[in-house]
C-alpha cells in the first residue's frame, strides 16, 4: 500500500473537483491520484484531464492510503461490499457521501480512521468551504487532514450531526449563490449590459462582499450600511427585494433542502435494513 496516493471512488462532478484541487494547491501529483469510474464518456473526459483511470475500486483501494468514496448515496452498499476486503490496517477512508454516517461505514467496512466531510465544488479553484467531521482519528492524522482540505479553501471541523446542516448551507448553497448571481446578470442586462459586461461586475461584485465577510468577520448588515445612505437608490432596491421575499425565499429554500435531506437519509437507511 501507497500511504502518499489517494484513491477517490466516484470521478462525479464532486470527485473530479477534488482531485483537480488536489494537483491544483500542489500537494499531489497526477500520479499519485487514481480515479474510479465506470461511465465510458466520463471516462475518457478525466483522462483527457491527464488523471489515472480504472474501473477497478478494488485496484484502487490496494494502491493507495487515503480512500475518499465519492458516490451517490444509493451506490455506497455496493461500493463499501466492493472494496471491504481490500482494506488494511493504516487506510484512512473520507466519505462524501451525503446522508451515510460513521455507524453506516463502520457497520460495513469495520473500523478504520475516518472522515466524513462536505465541501463544495469550489475544491477544483481551491476556494471550497469544507466541513469535516472525524473519527477513530488521532490527533496528527485530524491535523493532517485538515491541513490537506486547508490548502483547498477554508475548513471547519463540526460534529457529525451537524453534517446535514453543512451539506445544504456549505454544498448546496453554492447553486444558490449562482442563482442570485444569474438574476443579478439579468437585471444588469435589462439596464443596459451586454451578457459578458453584465456577467463580469455581477462575479467580481459578489466575490468582493463575500471576501469582505471573510476577512472582516463583520455581520453582513454592517458592510450593507456602509453603502446604503438616506432616501438612497441602494436601501430603496433592497427594500423592494425583501417586499418580493428575498430573504425569506432563501431561508424557505434552505429548509426544504434540510428536510429533503432527512427524508432521503431515512429512505436510505430504511431500504438498508430490508
Amino acid at each position: 500500500m501507497k500511504h502518499s496516493n489517494i484513491a477517490i471512488l466516484g470521478g462525479g462532478n464532486l470527485g473530479t473537483s477534488l482531485a483537480k484541487g488536489l494537483v491544483g494547491s500542489g500537494q499531489f501529483t497526477y500520479d499519485q491520484l487514481m480515479l474510479t469510474e465506470k461511465r465510458e464518456p466520463r471516462t475518457e473526459y478525466l483522462k483527457s484531464q491527464g488523471f489515472r483511470v480504472t474501473e477497478n475500486n478494488r485496484k484502487a483501494v490496494s494502491e493507495s492510503g487515503i480512500i475518499v468514496m465519492s458516490v451517490k448515496p444509493q451506490q455506497f452498499s455496493s461500493l463499501a461490499e466492493e472494496i471491504k476486503d481490500a482494506l488494511v490496517p493504516g487506510h484512512i477512508l473520507i466519505s462524501t457521501v451525503t446522508g451515510i454516517t460513521f455507524k453506516d461505514i463502520e457497520g460495513i467496512l469495520g473500523k478504520f480512521p475516518m472522515l466524513r466531510i462536505m465541501p463544495n465544488t469550489a475544491l477544483e479553484i481551491c476556494e471550497s468551504m469544507t466541513c469535516i467531521a472525524f473519527k477513530n482519528t488521532s490527533p496528527e492524522q485530524e491535523t493532517t487532514m485538515q491541513e490537506l482540505f486547508d490548502k483547498m479553501g477554508k475548513t471547519l471541523v463540526i460534529p457529525e450531526d451537524m453534517m446535514d446542516a453543512a451539506t445544504v448551507v456549505g454544498a448546496c448553497g453554492i447553486a444558490f449563490a449562482l442563482r442570485f448571481m444569474r438574476a443579478m446578470s439579468q437585471g444588469g442586462i435589462e439596464i443596459g449590459f451586454n451578457s459578458e459586461m453584465s456577467q463580469l461586475i455581477t462575479a467580481q461584485t459578489v466575490k468582493g462582499a463575500a471576501q469582505l465577510i471573510v476577512e472582516t468577520t463583520n455581520h453582513p448588515e454592517k458592510e450593507i450600511d456602509k453603502v446604503t445612505t438616506p432616501q438612497g437608490i441602494t436601501i430603496s432596491g433592497l427594500n423592494e427585494m425583501e417586499h418580493q421575499g428575498l430573504s425569506s425565499a432563501v431561508i424557505r429554500g434552505l429548509i426544504t433542502s434540510y428536510n429533503k435531506l432527512g427524508g432521503l437519509a431515512s429512505k436510505q437507511h430504511k431500504s438498508g435494513r430490508e
